[in-house]
């Protein structure tokens, strides 16, 4: 009994350390650039591909994940440089941008989608790295899942710090909090909106290379990544940075819990959780804190 408690546990600290990053990624871009970017798990499949590449010309998976920071970074700032900027500018407010650019981003999700398929195809793909296991409290974990947990906490804590002790931080809150105040001291939030969606890519990203190091992944691993980003985001409260670290631990346990008893049961319990929180506090655990 003890042993099954102690995996449920471990198992819920790394996936939902995962879930808060990818979370935390969609979180700062809609606070900020008021984008709803269904297309995030895409980014996360791109993550694990590029990580897979990288790996498969001998470079060590954490290297490889540091190396495809810039990549991802570029890939979302140019996308919203573009596309979303454009958009923003053609649409009448604000309501109108948030509408309009979420059904951009569910084009852009079957685009990268197809052409990462037409890439890599539709195998599952997977490769091995720190598979031995050490001893913790009478159970053996595998040294590959003990890395990555770890990585996921110091990537939520450093960002987190980030946001509260940068001058770009501040400018990150500033505008989430009142973009046309911000706007008014100076802030450039169009830029910043840019800067915003890349730092969300890049969050994807990481969170891509972190799944590919412990989990098999194909090119059709995006949706079911979205869905769990926007649970956790709705959980913690939308554009909340420590509701997505806090409501990914919490859907990390929940599914682990559930999986457990029965893996078809995970949506199910995951789609109560977010119809009980929004009867009970529909503005999330930790709505309007960034």
């Amino acid at each position: 009994m003890w042993i099954t408690v102690l995996n449920v546990v471990t198992s819920g600290l790394i996936m939902g350390g995962v879930y808060a990053i990818i979370a935390m990624g969609m979180s700062i871009q809609y606070g900020v650039a008021r984008i709803l970017n269904v297309s995030h798990g895409e980014f996360i499949m791109i993550g694990a591909f590029l990580t897979l590449v990288l790996v498969r010309a001998n470079v060590n998976p954490l290297i490889a994940m540091l190396l495809i920071v810039p990549a991802m970074f570029l890939l979302g700032f140019v996308l919203h440089r573009t596309i979303y900027k454009k958009l923003g500018d053609v649409s009448g407010s604000v309501g109108a941008f948030e509408s309009n650019s979420m059904l951009v981003s569910f084009g852009l999700m079957f685009v990268l989608q197809n052409v990462a398929l037409q890439i890599w195809g539709s195998q599952q793909q997977v490769y091995a790295f720190l598979q031995t296991s050490v001893s913790f409290l009478g159970t053996a974990i595998a040294l590959n899942r003990l890395v990555v947990l770890l990585l996921a906490v110091a990537i939520s804590l450093m960002f987190y710090f980030f946001l509260q002790t940068t001058r770009l931080g501040k400018a990150i809150r500033a505008v989430s909090q009142d973009a046309d105040a911000a706007a008014l001291m100076g802030v450039k939030i169009h830029r910043v909106g840019a800067i915003c969606f890349g730092i969300g890519a890049v969050l994807a990203g990481v969170a891509g290379s972190l799944i590919s190091i412990i989990n098999q992944f194909n090119t059709s691993i995006g949706m079911s990544y979205t869905i769990i980003a926007i649970i956790v985001v709705v959980l913690g409260g939308m554009g909340s940075v420590p509701g997505s670290l806090l409501g990914g631990f919490i859907l990390g346990f929940v599914g682990t819990l559930v999986n457990y008893i029965d893996p078809s049961l995970s949506l199910v319990a995951y789609y109560l959780i977010i119809i009980v929180l929004l009867l009970v506090k529909p503005s999330g655990l930790m709505g309007g804190k960034t």
